[in-house]
């Protein structure tokens, strides 16, 4: 077992291992093996030489003055002849080291060696994974279990569960795809990562690759709301006057924003300018519409906004989309409205609208 001893130092420099860690699970390994192949019903304990690797059985007994079961309990004049200085109540250990119990020693080392290298790489594997939770990640697909994609990140494999999954997107086997970590889980089975493309922050790490001046914090994102593989909506501002936000997060010909709908298979991506004053920032949220006017009750999160005749469809977006990512991006509930085409309630909460005829006010 000498040989253990110097692969147990090497181990603790290459993995990391705390070899006392390993002695420890060896030890009690050996107490199984110990009972499973030699059927003693006695209290034992293993010791393991940490110099040379030598193992020894001792049987643990309760020092008695007349004992009723011999595998527990030892004779105050047997333990004397073992040690003068016992008394009853003391436990004595005696050896019973099995004969060939070094051949049981090395298969037990082998087997917990094993383990604890797959625990330390699992530790690892966690460690390095819980720091990158709220971050992007490039994965190659692997495969699809029961709508489940599984991605593999390299040391590890990453669940796409189907609520995670854009709607409509295809996961190809061996595709390369940007993924948003979600949460790693430490499990029995090792490390558990979920991913997901659906996330509003995958928009937003997506941009920070593409565009150093958000990458540096020269263009900050204020705010994201999106509908995943249909349409998000940004809302950007600069600290630096000197730098337009709009024009750094859309580059040259397009070049960053294309970018990015790319990385999300195709999805349409409004960038608007953050303002502080409501209005405007309502007003720059409804776009591509053109706003004529934004009424704005800021206790209770309203806007009335009226626009063109002919912007009325265009600002309202197809099944209501634009106004209610415009919504969920400002925080305001939204009234579009024009002079001839009625007007329609918006809410972050509701899905549908409605355009009654338009009334008049002194009606």
């Amino acid at each position: 077992m000498n040989d253990f001893v110097m692969a147990l130092e090497e181990l603790q420099k290459e993995k990391g291992i705390d070899k006392e860690v390993v002695y420890e699970a060896l030890e009690a390994s050996l107490v199984s093996a110990c009972r499973k192949n030699f059927g003693t019903s006695q209290n034992i304990k293993v010791d393991l030489n940490r110099k040379d690797g030598t193992v020894k059985v001792w049987a643990q007994k309760d020092v008695v003055e007349t004992p009723q079961d011999d595998n527990l309990e030892i004779s105050l004049e047997k333990a004397q002849q073992i040690n003068a200085a016992l008394q009853i109540g003391d436990v004595v250990d005696i050896e019973v080291t099995p004969r060939n119990f070094g051949r049981i020693a090395a298969q037990n080392a082998k087997q917990v060696v094993v383990q604890k290298i797959r625990e330390a790489e699992r530790n690892i594997i966690y460690g390095e994974y819980k720091g990158k939770e709220r971050e992007m990640v490039s994965g190659m697909i692997q495969r699809k279990e029961k709508k489940n994609v599984y991605i593999n990140l390299g040391r590890t494999e990453a669940l796409l569960s189907p609520a995670e999954q854009i709607p409509g997107e295809e996961y190809k086997q061996n595709q390369v795809i940007k993924v948003y970590v979600v949460e790693v889980r430490n499990t029995p089975k090792g490390p558990q990562i979920l991913v997901s493309r659906t996330h509003p922050e995958l928009v937003k790490r997506l941009f920070e690759q593409e565009v150093p001046e958000i990458h540096e914090g020269i263009v900050q994102i204020k705010n994201i709301a999106r509908e995943p593989g249909s349409r998000s909506k940004l809302a950007v501002m600069s600290k630096d006057p000197q730098v337009d936000p709009l024009g750094a997060c859309v580059g040259p010909n397009g070049d960053r924003v294309n970018a990015v709908v790319n990385a999300l298979s195709g999805e349409k991506v409004d960038i608007v300018v953050w303002n502080e004053q409501p209005d405007v920032y309502i007003a720059a949220a409804l776009s591509p519409a053109q706003v004529l006017r934004v009424d704005v009750d800021p206790e209770n999160f309203m806007a009335s906004v009226t626009v063109p005749e002919n912007q009325l469809s265009l600002a309202i977006g197809k099944d209501g989309q634009n106004a209610r990512l415009a919504a969920r991006l400002t925080g305001y509930r939204i009234d579009i409205k024009s002079g001839t085409l009625g007007r329609v309630i918006l809410d972050d909460e509701e899905e549908d609208y409605f355009a009654p005829p338009f009334e008049d006010e002194d009606d």
